[in-house]
């Protein structure tokens, strides 16, 4: 019988929350959905408008959660937010919503690029035809797939052998793409920027319009007025919202942090509030050396790799790509880190596999973690996990507002309960990010109803789960 361990070890401090935080957050997103974006809004200021409004939301969001994770320095985060502040089904629902699509479609998307990027110095990994490692009746399995599930079992592999393990890829994955990113911002700024581009992109800085491309040319524009506007700038935040999501993963490894109802909350500010400046400064840099149609056009909407052709000539194109194989490396190693410790609070109440609430000998939650592992590398062969992360952006944000609308509720259900840090601007800020939450889900169901409705049924597919989990353990909750 394996040897096991009972409770976690609290070997994480400040440093390493906020890397957690940063690292998880930065992925490949950064560097490719400014050209979506863009083809969304069609122009420089509503570019930058979508950038800056999602780092608000990150930030008012981030600043809640901080009084949340003080109440309740637990294990599983925002999952026990939601019990506690609902009800066990509520908080459920979201885990089985983050089993099934939120983290492991992300773990999935972001070792598939990357693979991709990978492809740059490795031509076999190229998702091309002739890479093709498997085929059978339309199905085919890429050669970059092999390689996006053997970087997920390798992360799984080095988290089950201790959190100081994670802890140190953590560390030095995040501060050297915190580094290179910054150098790659400011080379752009300082050496590369051309004056009359800059000016070119902020002439009709405000004259919204979709851009439709085709073979990489813009060939019409469509103005985009009134209501549309919201629904064109939900759709725009996708991309953006996708790319700074996951700074909640912090709160998930809340039983291995030192003083947890200190270092969370501050992880959680300092971490989004570093990735925030450095996503506008990045497309601040972006509009600074590429036209905007050419950002609109970046070839595979890497933008960051024609930017940096612009910066530093061919070899751009690989400096760009090491960046991106270094960021999700360390981002993946996050997000695998974290996940595991929902699915075992879960499992400690009685709603998860039972073997996911046992930790192994060095105080990991080994079996969930590798249960996050075949589901995510099944997504990765699936060819779906696009169309999952389409969904991600609804599924998260709805449950970014439950669980902000939550620190309402508990401070009138106890209010005499002790709060060592207060949500900052509570009821202000709590209350507009409400507001920005619901007006981009309601927005995104009218922009794209297929994928929102898709993610709504994955969520409440929950439902008789949920029950059929509770009649195995015997018809009774009583959960704390």
């Amino acid at each position: 019988m394996a040897e096991t361990t009972k409770t976690f070890k609290p070997s994480l401090g400040l440093l390493d929350g906020t890397m957690i935080v940063a690292g998880s957050m930065i992925g490949s997103g950064i560097f490719i959905v400014s050209a979506d974006i863009t083809r969304n809004v069609g122009s420089t200021g509503w570019l930058i408008f979508v950038w800056l409004i999602t780092g608000f939301m990150t930030l008012s969001a981030a600043m809640s959660y901080g009084e949340l994770s003080a109440m309740y320095p637990k294990a599983g985060g925002q999952y026990v937010y939601l019990r506690e502040a609902y009800n066990p089904l509520t908080g459920f629902l979201y885990g089985w919503s983050f089993f099934a699509v939120i983290q492991t479609g992300t773990i999935a998307a972001v070792a598939v690029a990357f693979s991709k990027f990978t492809g740059y110095f490795i031509p076999a990994l190229e998702l091309k035809d002739e890479n093709i490692l498997f085929q059978m009746t339309g199905f085919k399995v890429y050669y970059a797939q092999v390689v996006s599930i053997l970087l997920i079992i390798l992360l799984t592999y080095i988290n089950t052998r201790g959190i100081e393990s994670g802890k140190w890829i953590q560390t030095i994955f995040t501060v050297t793409k915190l580094l290179s990113l910054f150098g790659l911002i400011v080379f752009g700024l300082f050496l590369a920027a051309n004056g009359t581009i800059w000016r070119a992109n902020w002439r009709d800085a405000w004259d919204m319009h979709r851009l439709v491309s085709t073979d990489g040319v813009i060939g019409s524009t469509v103005p985009v007025i009134g209501l549309a506007t919201v629904g064109a700038i939900a759709a725009a935040m996708t991309g953006s919202i996708f790319s700074s999501d996951a700074w909640n993963n912090v709160t998930f490894i809340a039983g291995e942090m030192k003083n947890p109802k200190r270092n969370i909350g501050l992880s959680l500010f300092l971490g989004t509030l570093i990735i925030t400046v450095i996503y506008v400064s990045a497309n601040l840099m972006y509009i600074s050396v590429l036209p905007l149609d050419q950002i609109a056009t970046a070839p595979q909407d890497r933008v960051a790799v024609a930017a940096a052709k612009v910066i530093f000539g061919h070899m751009g194109t690989y400096v760009v790509a090491a960046m991106i194989m270094v960021s999700t490396f360390g981002c993946d190693n996050g997000l695998i880190l974290a996940g595991a410790r929902v699915y075992y609070t879960m499992a400690q109440d009685g709603l998860f596999f039972r073997k996911a609430g046992v930790l192994n000998k060095n105080a990991v939650p080994g079996w969930a973690l590798w249960a996050q592992c075949v589901v995510a590398s099944l997504l990765c062969i699936s060819g779906k996990y696009g169309d999952l992360l389409d969904m991600i952006s609804f599924v998260a944000v709805a449950f970014y507002a439950l669980t902000v609308l939550g620190i309402f509720v508990l401070r009138k259900r106890l209010p005499g309960m002790e709060r060592p840090y207060k949500a900052f601007g509570y009821p202000v800020l709590p209350a507009i990010y409400i507001v920005l939450a619901t007006v981009f889900c309601i927005a995104l169901i009218i922009q794209k109803p297929t994928y929102a409705g898709w993610g709504l049924g994955i969520v409440l597919a929950g439902i008789p789960l949920y029950y059929i989990a509770v009649s195995n353990k015997g018809n009774v909750v009583e959960l704390k």
